[in-house]
């Protein structure tokens, strides 16, 4: 994949996550405007992750690092990559179908594992309820996430990219027809989500069909590729579960401070919004073109696009990280103060918005350093990491936690995540040549970040200016608007004039994405 042609996978997934992720801000707004911050919203987010949280450790954060690295060699090598696939789809169904049923029997003690602070409270029996209707949802998804690594492996991005968005418009138009007609706004919003997963399972289905992979349910075999997928899994299962751990670890937390389960998940939902935009796309185009790249020994191939892959991902990322930190409350009392959701509820979750933007870069850059370790075929290394970075999660949030109280989770997120890439970056140094980021990146870099700076700065001088008018109903939305664009345009100005980046780049990838 050449670097005009990566920018352009990133800029299709890109483009379609901004979609999904503005389309799940308005979700989130209609949930808390209807639910607010108490019992049906702590409840409803503690029952969605339960199935995310599953889905990342089988799917994206498992069988997906091991399953894309191999099936986008066989597929480089023409050695029956639809075989391997159809083989790989039976055994993760399997697995799915026999977790879901077994979730079913043993959900109170699922729910008491993710928010043992519930227990004795409207939330718990809630929790319990929602639990069991959402976590089908795994195995619809799941199977979606494999077919999406198919799909991203033979360079189309844009179904696997889409089919978040049918988990939003369902759930906006299901929270819409329940208020409408007067029903169960909460119970609407979980009957949802299972439907959404099998709408989105659908939509890959049929793209990877059309692609030429046409994959159906079959008798799972215990084959020697099948096997040897399951050993290279195994430890990217293990870094999910850490991964997961340290979500959970923070939830539990946050279940015995009143609301905080709920704050904490809001203001997760906005900073993943470039993540999601930024991060996750680079690391989805990325693996499979590395993996490409090493089949064939293309190590300066590699290192090109892994350099600019770097590049336009902080580009983006590093003056979004500046804006939560310096404008949270703006962004947060616009997106989500309304309805049930107070001005206490704004302010608290403003400030986890900051801790977390303080991280940001750190997730990015782990997207865009694991694929180094993925398409090596090599899960084990990661894992190790992300061992020590649980244990730093886990101390610093029970530690801080009847110090500062709610917030240590998101402050313990933040730094595991900087010592994530602190590691990362140490085990990359062993590849050599092809780990290194090139000259132009390296004299980029203090640029970009000098332009964030800069961009900054007329932010919290617009904050001031335009405070009124984000504090009045009507006038708030126009006024955040404005504040956004301007600050946009100070950064991509500035960035342009100090040589942080060429506008001439981003308008070509555009145009050929």
């Amino acid at each position: 994949m050449k670097p005009i042609r990566l920018m352009r996978g990133f800029l299709t997934v890109g483009g379609w996550t901004m979609a999904s992720r503005i389309l799940g801000f308005v979700r989130d707004i209609l949930i808390l405007a209807f639910l607010g911050t108490g019992p049906l919203y702590e409840a409803y987010v503690v029952a969605f992750r339960l199935p995310n949280m599953f889905r990342r450790f089988f799917a994206e954060g498992a069988f997906n690092m091991a399953f894309v690295p191999m099936f986008s060699k066989k597929l480089e090598g023409e050695e029956d990559p639809l075989g391997f696939a159809r083989e790989a789809f039976a055994g993760l169904a399997t697995v799915l179908i026999v977790l879901t049923l077994l979730a079913q029997l043993v959900m109170p003690w699922l729910i008491l594992g993710l928010a043992s602070g519930f227990a004795g409270q409207e939330q718990f029996a809630l929790s319990v309820e929602f639990g069991r209707i959402a976590f089908p949802y795994i195995l619809f998804i799941s199977l979606a996430a494999l077919l999406s690594g198919v799909l991203n492996a033979t360079g189309r991005f844009a179904a696997a990219a889409a089919a978040p968005v049918l988990l939003n418009i369902l759930l906006v138009a299901g929270i819409s027809g329940a208020a409408w007609l007067g029903l169960d706004v909460a119970r609407a919003l979980i009957w949802m989500i299972p439907v959404a997963g099998i709408a989105q399972l659908a939509l890959v289905w049929v793209a990877a069909a059309r692609a030429g992979f046409p994959l159906s349910l079959q008798r799972p075999r215990w084959t020697p590729e099948l096997k040897r997928l399951v050993t290279i899994a195994i430890p990217a299962a293990l870094a999910g579960g850490v991964v997961q751990i340290n979500l959970l670890v923070g939830q539990q937390v946050a279940s015995y401070f009143d609301r905080a389960v709920g704050w904490l998940f809001a203001a997760d939902r906005l900073y993943q919004l470039p993540l999601g935009v930024v991060g996750i796309a680079i690391g989805i185009v990325l693996l499979p073109d590395l993996s490409r790249r090493l089949k064939a020994d293309d190590e300066a191939g590699s290192r090109t696009a892994l350099s600019r892959a770097a590049e336009i991902s902080l580009a983006l990322t590093i003056p979004c990280a500046v804006a939560l930190m310096v404008i949270p409350l703006p962004l947060v009392s616009v997106l989500f103060e309304r309805g049930a959701t107070t001005a206490d509820d704004s302010a608290a979750i403003a400030l986890a918005v900051a801790v977390y933007g303080l991280g940001l870069p750190s997730f990015v850059i782990q997207k865009i350093l694991q694929p180094l370790f993925f398409a090596r075929e090599d899960t084990k290394t990661p894992f190790r990491y992300a061992l020590w970075a649980m244990v730093v999660n886990a101390v610093v949030a029970i530690g801080l936690a009847p110090f500062i109280g709610w917030i240590a989770p998101a402050i313990a997120t933040t730094l595991a995540g900087w010592v994530m890439v602190a590691l990362l970056y140490k085990g990359t140094r062993p590849m050599g040549y092809v780990a290194k980021f090139d000259e132009r990146l390296r004299r980029r870099l203090p640029r970009i970040c000098l332009a964030s700076a800069i961009m900054g700065g007329a932010l919290w001088g617009l904050t001031i200016v335009l405070g009124p008018a984000l504090g009045t109903d009507g006038w708030r939305y126009l006024a955040l608007a404005i504040l956004i664009l301007l600050g946009s345009v100070v950064y991509f100005v500035s960035g342009h004039i100090i040589g942080a980046f060429r506008l001439s780049d981003f308008r070509r990838a555009a145009k050929r994405g």
